[in-house]
């Protein structure tokens, strides 16, 4: 059987023959909407999100191919197939050109009909996924795993493991830079869920836009809005969406998050017309939330919503026997062929300090003390780190230029990328060409004697 929410138009000019196709396609288990003139095709796919259509070549108002022209130039168009009842080559091509994922001949048998849709929505579920992947792929750097020897973690990553393949929302809280992140992808890639992972900041957008990201919204819904936009939600469908930092969510937003989880659908920003999605809800606090539900900044009906699974990840100074282990990770990350080592004093520090930070903060530790280390083995004074209640420490390395440290910095990405400037250019937060001025200027060499 056929995914349920396969969404499919149907616009063909002869009701009884469309009235069989919706038919066939609805025993089949899509979702089918029929329509029997091209102006009728074209104002349904505008109002709604269809996956694939379905588009007869001759009907009234409009035909098939100006359809396909029309909807092609929209933003995130379905899947097209036309329809032809002449079946001339010269159709066929002039259908392609214009987008069209395939056709058919009249006559045509339903068993091709139902291959074909089921392929091309394929091809749109892969499209889409390729395009959220792509805005994914520079942002977490590091590892993927949580490493550790502390008994407490290791009892919740087993818990994180036998969690996993339900449904059920799970709310992860811990201090900043614990790992929470780390967790939901865990979760997501134990999960057996065949959608994609999306993940969403909750603090980093003002309400509108968190709105309007989260999802979605309709052509001319609100000033600049020129194109139907899927929302965050809506692409996660199948898959996985993670609502970082939830306590920072507005009361109206946390009120239509409700209502979407409850109902399994909502309205995108301007819209009338209900979207239904299956996601599975990850959320990730460094609040205390039950805090936040008893001052009345954080809905008690959401909190008990999304808190059906809770996972609590400790601090790093809880874990001081990890902190050699990591730190290690991270110099053989940022060292290059053959990365620095901690000297006893240094493994000390690293363990005695409080880290507030937690392990983001170690890590941005280790790649500064790689990009300064000015031998084989980084020492305690070379650590930018200060115990409560010492002195600070002194320290031994010379004052280093900003240039010194930038020709540094920039030398380690391209090692750690393997001198692929795309992905180094954007590692760094700069345009290619800047990248290919800074390696003439600071005349570096590729491996193997090119530039």
């Amino acid at each position: 059987m056929t995914d349920s929410k396969i969404k499919v138009l149907v616009a063909e000019d002869e009701v009884h023959l469309g009235q069989i196709l919706s038919n066939f396609l609805g025993g089949r288990g899509y979702g089918v909407h029929t329509v029997s003139d091209g102006r009728a095709a074209l104002e349904s796919l505008r109002a709604e999100a269809y996956d694939v259509a379905l588009l007869d070549i001759v009907m009234p108002e409009m035909d098939g191919l100006e359809v396909l022209k029309q909807v092609r130039a929209d933003a995130d168009p379905p899947e097209v197939i036309i329809i032809t009842g002449n079946g001339t080559i010269e159709t066929a091509i002039s259908a392609m050109k214009l987008g069209a994922y395939d056709y058919m001949a009249k006559p045509y048998r339903m068993a091709e009909i139902d291959v074909l849709v089921r392929r091309a929505w394929e091809k749109r579920r892969l499209a889409r996924e390729n395009v959220l992947l792509q805005s994914q792929l520079d942002r977490a750097g590091g590892g993927v795993e949580i490493t550790t020897q502390y008994a407490p973690l290791i009892a919740v990553l087993n818990a994180v493991a036998r969690v996993a393949p339900s449904d059920s929302p799970v709310l992860i809280s811990g201090e900043s830079g614990t790992g929470k992140e780390l967790v939901a992808h865990m979760l997501h890639r134990l999960s057996g869920r065949s959608g994609p992972f999306v993940d969403v900041s909750c603090a980093a957008l003002t309400e509108g836009l968190l709105e309007s990201e989260l999802f979605g919204h309709e052509r001319n819904a609100f000033p600049g809005a020129d194109e139907r936009k899927l929302g965050l939600m809506e692409l996660a469908a199948g898959g996985t969406l993670f609502l970082d930092e939830v306590s920072e969510l507005s009361p109206k937003l946390q009120g239509k998050l409700l209502r979407a989880l409850d109902q399994r659908s909502f309205y995108r920003v301007g819209g009338t017309q209900k979207v239904e999605v299956d996601v599975r809800v990850l959320a990730a606090t460094n609040r205390d939330l039950a805090d936040r539900v008893r001052d009345g900044l954080f809905r008690d009906d959401l909190f008990y919503r999304i808190n059906t699974i809770s996972i609590e990840l400790p601090p790093l100074r809880d874990r001081a026997v990890d902190i050699p282990l990591i730190a290690r990770q991270f110099l053989k990350q940022f060292g290059k062929a053959t990365p620095p080592t901690l000297a006893t004093d240094a493994l000390d520090l690293l363990v005695k300090y409080p880290w507030p930070g937690n392990v983001r903060e170690l890590k941005n530790v280790i790649e500064r003390a790689v990009l300064l280390a000015q031998g084989p083995q980084i020492r305690a004074v070379d650590l930018p780190l200060q115990l409560p209640g010492h002195p600070p420490t002194p320290v031994s390395s010379p004052a280093i230029s900003l240039a010194e440290l930038e020709r540094r910095h920039i030398e380690t990405v391209l090692h750690n990328t393997n001198w692929h400037q795309g992905k180094a250019a954007s590692a760094l937060g700069i345009s290619s060409k800047t990248l290919y001025r800074k390696i003439r200027e600071y005349n570096f060499r590729r491996p193997g004697g090119e530039e």
